[in-house]
């Protein structure tokens, strides 16, 4: 495997993990959301953030793996022939996003469950459960940072 072969492999790695903890907590909290709506359509706008809240994972694998492609060159360039050292280099500056994407994803997806039936019992604390799903994002959020900081770190 060529160091670009590998490099690329950790960009389309990060962009699954993180893009597949987000959908698994999308889609719990799509669930919770659904059937506290079926009892209280009324409160669809309020849930739907608290759905969305997940899917952020996601965006922060995908924006690494475009960060990579950058670096290297495959966007809008000739891609650069770069060192088995190097591509591994690559590999792990993702490894942060995606592996924490993956599991921050699920994480917030079921806190976020459990401010969804918090917001179906109680409407006006619809604030505070975001705020709990938000607190999750943290982790996310320094894991992207790393990755950034790796991926530009790396000397080419």
């Amino acid at each position: 495997m060529t160091g670009l072969a590998i490099a690329i492999f950790g960009a389309a790695l990060c962009a699954a993990l993180a893009g597949c903890g987000s959908a698994i907590g999308v889609m719990a909290a799509g669930k919770a959301a659904a059937g506290v709506t079926s009892q209280k359509p009324e409160l669809f706008g309020k849930l739907l953030v608290l759905q969305a809240l997940p899917g952020t994972q996601g965006i922060y694998g995908f924006l690494t793996a475009i960060l990579i492609m950058v670096r290297l060159g495959l966007l809008g360039g000739s891609p650069l022939d770069i060192s088995d050292t190097v591509g591994w280099q690559f590999f792990f500056a993702a490894l942060p996003m995606g592996l924490c994407g993956l599991i921050s994803g699920i994480a917030q997806g079921k806190t976020a469950v459990a401010a969804i039936h918090l917001t179906g019992k109680q409407p006006d604390a619809a604030g505070k459960g975001i705020t709990m799903t938000a607190l999750v994002e943290t982790y996310a959020i320094l894991a992207l940072l790393i990755s950034i900081l790796l991926v530009f770190g790396v000397t080419l």
